[in-house]
């Protein structure tokens, strides 16, 4: 297994950055969808924040990562109540992958072999209070798009076919990255993305050759340069777990809320999924600040990438949607 990239050597591509580090606080946001060059560090980030996180507790034996032995699913038949410590799971979904393979399926071996009628567990319960990577989201077939974010919004995996009844947690923080050039993600499936960015290479030479000088340390002696950014990550880790017990009591004032809603009318976006995410977001982002209250200036800096995939498009404005928002938020607040 390739060791990750650490998280805060990864340079510039802040708002990527900020994104993952909210889904980290509050997985429900609703995942990130990351979209921009190839090459711009979308899967290492991913990677990097997973490997960044403190291990999860799981019983030893338990395909879906259940925390406590009476969590483990029955069909499963887990032996042990021993648990184990095991990094945040990052599960990559290919391009051509079969729903049997994402949702789980008959275990034919063991039909053929045994006699017995058993589930074989998919992408979906390995990725169980972990993350799940669609690179091309774009270029993936729409049947298990859709498979995948209802999943992604109930936390259930249910599986009804061949006999077998099968309903296990499935929990996970769902990203997807892609090159717009090679093709969109219809409307809807924008919207069920909690978050979204847009990546581009650095312009900036300085930058750009910073970016080589770390890639270039870090595969030259990779245990000297994880020993170097151990302590960086370590505050962003401290940070994240402070701010998860923080959320349920950081405040949301009341001009708050009017404020999430007088920016999504402003904005034109349908239904009501824009503005619960930005407040969710906002929300996750005072925490990870030690603020005890949400304000504007947390909701000015969200809103590009909570509502900048929930536009109707404009074919007259050419400065593309992030500006759009950067625009109405200023119109707005002030």
């Amino acid at each position: 297994m390739n060791t990750p990239f650490p998280f805060s050597a990864i340079v510039g591509q802040d708002q990527m950055k900020l994104a993952m580090i909210l889904t980290a606080i509050d997985p429900g946001l609703g995942g990130v969808l990351v979209f921009g060059d190839r090459g711009t560090g979308k899967s290492t980030a991913v990677r990097a924040l997973a490997a960044l996180l403190p291990k999860i507790t799981v019983v030893e034996g338990c395909p879906v990562n259940s925390q406590r032995p009476e969590d483990c699913p029955d069909w499963a038949h887990v032996a042990s109540t021993k648990t184990t410590q095991r990094p945040t799971p990052v599960v990559d979904l290919p391009l051509g992958v079969t729903e049997d393979r994402v949702t789980g399926a008959l275990d034919i071996e063991r039909a053929l072999t045994q006699g017995e009628k058993a589930f074989e567990p998919g992408l979906l319960a390995r990725a169980n209070r972990g993350y799940l990577y669609i690179d091309e989201v774009n270029l993936l077939e729409d049947h298990i798009v859709d498979l995948l974010l209802d999943v992604a919004q109930s936390g259930i995996n249910t599986v009804e076919r061949e006999g077998l009844s099968i309903r296990h947690p499935a929990r996970f923080v769902l990203v997807g990255s892609g090159n717009p050039e090679e093709g969109e993600l219809r409307p809807q499936l924008l919207d069920r993305f909690g978050l979204s960015v847009e990546v581009r290479s650095p312009d900036d030479i300085s930058e750009r050759v910073e970016v080589i000088r770390r890639r270039d340390a870090f595969e030259r002696d990779t245990e000297k340069f994880l020993r170097k950014w151990q302590r960086e990550d370590g505050k962003i880790r401290k940070a994240i777990l402070a701010a998860r017990d923080a959320l349920a009591t950081t405040r949301t004032p009341d001009a708050i809320l009017t404020d999430c809603a007088t920016l999504s009318v402003a904005l034109g976006a349908d239904g009501l999924r824009g503005e619960l995410t930005l407040l969710r977001a906002a929300r996750a982002l005072a925490a990870y600040e030690g603020a005890t209250a949400i304000d504007r200036d947390h909701l000015r800096r969200i809103a590009p990438i909570a509502m900048s995939h929930r536009l109707r498009r404009d074919p007259l404005d050419e400065a593309g949607s992030v500006a759009r928002v950067e625009r109405t938020v200023a119109d707005t607040f002030g």
